[in-house]
């Protein structure tokens, strides 16, 4: 087939050569048949639909005759209606897709899963699996931390394997590693888009694939056969330049950009990498840039096709893939004079190593003076009480090898770990391959602790007795995510987040201000000796052995029998929300102002909640648990004006939904930050909870919120913000038909709120980003009632 391609139209947009693919203005043949490839070797029946695409594709350029960034090739290829491109506007419309697959783990996939139960589907639509990960608890070894967690969370994979069974679902067990690292060695694939049920999906950016993590409603419709529903990001281009060198790793690049960007600075955005540097970075090293990109509310990232995507694919046994993304090189490269709403630039050769936190990624300084200055003034805690390394951001071949070869040269030195090391291999292939090359030996020699394939201290399921609550402490790890509690339930530990190789290193130092680059040691003589800086291989010499058969097919017979236990306390089946009354809210309470950063763990925490996943109302005894109370300053202690006495978040309400009174929850900026855990909306409207009025959101929390029937509002001037507490009264007008606000895109509607106190009213307005079709989920309820209404209307 014919595509004609046109340079830019010169609009205000930044406008960047591509140093990969040369953008002519001039007819450009394509293979007419492409090859037909499996999507994954696990599924030789699912072929990617390379033809599909391109005429996708093909249809989308006739409307928009312009060069195309990466980002939009892919999102644009998968549109359900490639027509409407022409009215595509960047960071204002919604785009409506059609993943390639899903991947699901076992912290949310159980809701994700009990919802899809409700559309009454039989399997499903697209490629999915589930991946048991989440709820290892991290305590003694690997082998018996595993044993531990398949005798305590049965209930749980019992039902996601009955379930993966009889829906025709791909079931990773308990130890297979996490869901990332299986999704890159096993199923990302370049130029592909799919969406998984965890923030960081985006971690298969690194084999070219737009990942975007969703909550489990969404998740659900897609398994269910509908369109993905999708604000059309912005797209925030990254100029790599020279080669990392020494000490840098491919971490520092997003320790970096995290410091540039904040923690909401790429809401609404792709983060696209391109340029002359790209070439130099492995494709698992372009994962962990692209895993750790969430941290900055980035949709996704995504790296164009290199010769390193091409080797890790042919290790990985999918050199039909590799060879099929060869012949679409030029489609997976943005064409030259891609325009991008904003352009970051990074020298590789002039990048140093990081260290960010605590208590939020994107507070980051450089690996030595500067860092050390940072940590006397603020008084942080400078003797550190642990190392952590793996997790899905840094658990690859490559990351253990560069980290066991620092551990090596300590041997040769006569040094063991001054504190606890602890060690996450990111699958059981990594495991098996790290233990028959002889790193595992490597590790525990110098006295590692190696943990089971697992997510483990990363989400907090750590079960950690050497420090007390409420004891300041220090950790280094290699991890994306650094909020207080956020590893081992302590709000004063304080988690730094690094490379590797810095996280190594500092093991053997104890000391937090520790820089490899000019410090040095004493070996077992006593004597100063500095490290040299670590190498490492991008991929195993001997290839990878594979391990442990943990991977489970669905059977051909789906007649299969969903293990649920009567009276279960860790699977509960879900009710339909009820639909709106058709009135405005009138006097709902405040039952929580949240005050400083509001995170879905402070929402719903994880750790060993997580056993709870999928029973939301025992699940619910954790809601708001996290959040300081703007009130009076404390955690988890709010007013129940019922009574005019303090408890528990939860306590409150659920004595406002037996007293059938709906409550709404005051937020400030970014509110929802962090993980996708939809727990952190089913909750609140379990609970009785109608609305959240917030500074702005997080775009994966946003979603969530609206995908349950709540209403998401934010104010119109931030200073609002003030004039509303905890326990004050709240009503929404302008919801009804016959309003002069009424519920409409882009129309603001007012709130009334009466003080507590005093009794006086103040009003302001607040605006929304709900769309026609968001609306409709706000009308019945959810969106999987309008979901349903819609398949029962039409037959």
């Amino acid at each position: 087939s014919k595509r004609k391609l046109w340079r830019s139209s010169g609009n205000s947009l930044r406008t960047v050569r591509s140093s990969h693919i040369l953008f002519r203005c001039s007819k450009v043949r394509f293979a007419s048949a492409l090859p037909k490839v499996s999507m994954s070797v696990l599924e030789p029946d699912t072929i990617i639909a390379t033809d599909k695409v391109e005429e996708t594709l093909s249809i989308v350029r006739n409307h928009i005759r312009q060069p195309l960034t990466l980002t939009e090739k892919i999102l644009y290829s998968h549109l359900d209606d490639p027509s409407t491109a022409g009215s595509i506007v960047r960071g204002s419309s919604y785009l409506y897709l059609r993943p390639d697959r899903v991947a699901l783990q076992d912290a949310s996939g159980p809701l994700a899963l009990l919802q899809f139960m409700n559309s009454g589907l039989k399997e499903v639509q697209v490629p999915t699996t589930v991946h048991c990960d989440h709820l290892i608890v991290a305590k003694t070894n690997a082998k018996e931390d595993l044993e531990t967690a398949i005798a305590q969370n049965g209930e749980t994979y019992n039902f996601l394997g009955s379930a993966s069974a009889r829906f025709g679902i791909g079931f990773w067990k308990p130890g297979s590693g996490i869901i990332h690292q299986i999704v890159l060695e096993n199923y990302a694939f370049p130029g592909g888009f799919m969406i998984g049920t965890d923030s960081h999906t985006p971690n298969a950016g690194g084999l070219g694939m737009c990942a975007v993590g969703v909550g489990g409603a969404d998740a659900m419709d897609v398994m269910a056969g509908f369109p993905l529903e999708l604000q059309a990001p912005k797209i925030i281009g990254v100029k790599l330049t020279g080669e990392l060198t020494g000490w840098t790793a491919p971490k520092d690049v997003i320790l970096q950009l995290t410091s540039e960007l904040t923690v909401k600075g790429g809401t609404g955005c792709i983060i696209e990498y391109f340029g002359p540097g790209v070439e130099s970075i492995s494709c698992t090293g372009m994962a962990t840039i692209c895993n750790m990109g969430a941290e900055v509310g980035a949709t996704c990232s995504v790296f164009p096709y290199t010769s390193k995507m091409g080797e890790y694919l042919d290790s990985t046994a999918r050199s039909d893939i590799a060879q099929l993304s060869a012949l679409r090189s030029s489609f997976l490269q943005a064409d030259e004079g891609a325009q991008y709403d904003q352009v970051v630039e990074i020298d590789l050769s002039a990048l140093r190593p990081r260290i960010n936190g605590p208590f939020t990624p994107d507070l980051s300084h450089v690996v030595g003076s500067e860092f050390s200055a940072a940590v006397n003034k603020n008084k942080w805690p400078k003797r550190l009480s642990g190392s952590l390394i793996g997790s899905c951001t840094n658990s690859s071949y490559e990351d253990m090898t560069r980290a066991a070869n620092i551990c090596s040269e300590a041997a040769n030195h006569g040094l063991k770990c001054k504190i606890p090391f602890y060690i996450t291999p990111g699958s059981e292939q990594i495991r098996a391959t790290i233990e028959r090359d002889g790193l595992l030996e490597t590790f525990e020699a110098v006295g590692a602790s190696v943990l089971a394939n697992a997510c483990g201290p990363c989400i907090g399921m750590w079960d950690r007795e050497d420090v007390g609550e409420g004891e300041p402490n220090s950790l280094i790890a290699s991890y994306n995510r650094n909020f207080a509690k956020r590893n081992d339930g302590n709000s004063e530990t304080h988690t730094f987040l690094s490379s590797a190789e810095i996280a190594t290193v500092l093991a053997f130092s104890g000391d937090l201000t520790f820089n490899p680059e000019t410090d040095s040691l004493k070996d077992q003589n006593g004597n100063d000796f500095q490290f040299q800086h670590p190498y490492g291989d991008s991929l195993p010499r001997h290839g990878f052995d594979q391990g442990e058969d943990t991977f489970r097919a669905p059977p051909s017979d789906r007649n299969v029998k969903l293990d649920i236990l009567e009276n279960s306390e860790k699977i509960q089946l879900l009710e339909p929300w009820p639909a709106w009354n058709g009135e405005d809210i009138k006097k709902a309470v405040v039952l929580i102002k949240t005050r400083g950063k509001l995170t879905t763990d402070h929402i719903s925490p994880g750790g060993l909640w997580l056993k709870y996943r999928g029973h939301l109302d025992n699940l619910s005894n954790n809601t708001f648990i996290g959040a300081v109370n703007d009130e009076n300053g404390e955690v988890n202690s709010l007013r129940n004006v019922l009574t005019n006495e303090f408890s528990t978040a939860p306590d409150v309400a659920r004595a406002y939904k037996a007293a059938n009174k709906t409550w709404v929850v005051i937020g400030g900026d970014n509110y929802g930050e962090g993980s996708s855990r939809e727990s952190a909306a089913l909750q609140p409207r379990h609970l009785g909870g109608i609305a959240v009025i917030a500074k702005s959101f997080a775009r994966i929390h946003e979603t969530n919120l609206k995908k349950q029937g709540m209403l998401v509002l934010t104010f119109k001037n931030p200073s609002d913000y003030d004039s509303v507490q905890s326990g004050d009264s709240v009503s929404i007008l302008g919801l009804e038909t016959s309003s002069s606000y009424q519920l409409a895109p882009g129309k603001p509607l007012q709130v009334e709120v009466i003080k507590r106190e005093t009794q006086k009213v103040h009003t302001f307005e607040v605006g929304h980003s709900f769309n026609d079709e968001q609306i409709k989920w706000f009308q019945a309820g959810s969106a999987l009632n309008h979901l349903n209404n819609n398949r029962n209307s039409n037959g």
